[in-house]
């Protein structure tokens, strides 16, 4: 049977050009053929050069290549495929973007691939800068490939410090599995919000952390992290910081009450002295109370 191939004509070519966004076309062994003005710029690649190469050479990276390859079995089955995907840029630079892809089928055939795509901080870079939270994307390496201004504002991070290093570099060792387990699609849990510790300067602050994926589809890979501070548990931090102080402060003066009875002991008259030694027994009794039941 006879493989009808995918072409572009003149008309259509105008359209694409018109759109903001990146928009591809290529046939079904991928080879491109339609690449419009948007995708010039987002990829780097001039349409001259771009059109007739396969569209693994001008925009797919090495770590996108198998994530490429389920997606084109989708397309193949009739489904088609949006979510956030890595892409590369002409000179090697990956960045992220959001991609729909969409099977193009004539008599039930599939002949080709349109693929419409956005830089992905693009597309969220202004509800994220106006989040008073502080709001970072990462991939499914847990690298930050966004990250807004309030992670300065808020935790005292450098933007241009956290954009490119993995977010677990500033959560605690402790609280890794829990930021994996929230990372982890779970499509029970109506939502996906924790509490961890995150490096503020030279202290660990509670956060809580509520993650959303860009994408409800299968096969996303970027995350949003929205970050802010646990009031929660700063208050039951600073109730602790109190009962410290307080502890501190008591056994300190039962402390010295003791050493006062003691003085007093051997001064006093032996019916007295009775019973001082019986409210020195209570001191002692108090303070030991005191250290096992609120430990500093």
């Amino acid at each position: 049977m006879k493989t009808e191939a995918l072409t572009v004509r003149p008309s259509a070519d105008e359209q694409l050009s018109a759109l903001g966004h990146a928009v591809i076309a290529t046939d079904v062994a991928g080879t491109v053929v339609a690449w419009n003005a948007a995708a010039e710029q987002l990829y780097g690649w001039p349409a001259a050069e771009a059109v007739g190469r396969n569209i693994t050479e001008v925009t797919v990276p090495g770590v996108s290549q198998q994530a490429a390859a389920e997606i084109m079995n989708a397309l193949r089955e009739g489904r088609s495929w949006s979510g956030g995907f890595t892409v590369q840029r002409r000179g090697g630079q990956v960045l992220h973007a959001l991609v729909t892809d969409s099977g193009v089928h004539r008599d039930g055939q599939l002949i080709g691939i349109v693929g419409a795509s956005l830089n992905l901080g693009d597309a969220v870079r202004h509800l994220m800068e106006r989040s008073s939270d502080a709001a970072v994307l990462i991939d499914e390496h847990q690298v930050v490939s966004y990250a807004s201004p309030a992670v300065a504002n808020l935790f005292g991070w450098p933007v241009d410090e956290v954009v490119g290093a993995p977010l677990t570099d500033r959560i605690h060792p402790e609280d890794h599995q829990e930021f994996a387990e929230l990372l982890a699609a779970d499509p029970t849990r109506a939502e996906r919000v924790g509490e961890l510790r995150i490096r503020t300067d030279a202290s660990w602050t509670w956060v809580e952390v509520a993650v959303t994926d860009l994408y409800t589809q299968p096969g996303s890979q970027s995350v949003v992290c929205n970050i802010r501070r646990s009031e929660r548990l700063a208050r039951i931090e600073e109730r602790e910081r109190l009962i410290d102080a307080v502890h501190s402060e008591v056994l300190q003066d039962l402390f010295a009450a003791e050493l006062e009875l003691d003085r007093a002991l051997t001064r006093a008259a032996p019916p007295i002295a009775a019973r001082i030694d019986a409210a020195r027994d209570a001191v002692g009794r108090a303070m030991a109370t005191l250290r096992e039941v609120v430990k500093p």
